[in-house]
């Protein structure tokens, strides 16, 4: 979705990505993996997305910072989706069999500190309010 050529660049047992024939119970990790860390990722941004509208939408101007606020936050959050479907696909390629599934601690800590610089600029926002 994010990588154009991807399934070009990427091998698995000598075959190209799009060209490789996975056993079941390595197409069942495969998914699984995309499923848990790739989608959680992408669940996130949505959510942040839709409560960017509902906020946009629902409340006075006084609320619109908040609004966008949470739609920037959204934006940070696919663009780390996109950074960790990335290393995962590149992680699951060039790993040859025996490969262990590893969270990415570099996603993980960019997320942390997006979420910790959001919501401190959230406390701000409505301490503002009053």
């Amino acid at each position: 979705m994010f990588e154009s050529n991807a399934s070009l660049r990427y091998r698995y047992r000598g075959h190209r990505a799009r060209s490789v024939d996975l056993t079941q119970s390595e197409l069942v990790e495969l998914r699984a993996q995309q499923r848990t860390f790739e989608g959680a990722y992408l669940r996130t941004a949505l959510s942040q997305f839709s409560f960017a509208l509902v906020v946009l939408k629902i409340f006075t101007h006084e609320f619109y910072p908040i609004g966008a606020l949470f739609a920037t936050f959204g934006c940070c959050i696919l663009a780390a989706a996109a950074l960790r479907r990335k290393g995962g696909n590149q992680r699951f390629f060039s790993q040859g069999e025996g490969r262990r599934v590893r969270s990415s601690g570099n996603v993980v800590t960019l997320v942390t500190c997006i979420s910790v610089a959001a919501y401190s600029v959230l406390l701000v926002l409505v301490v503002r309010l009053k």
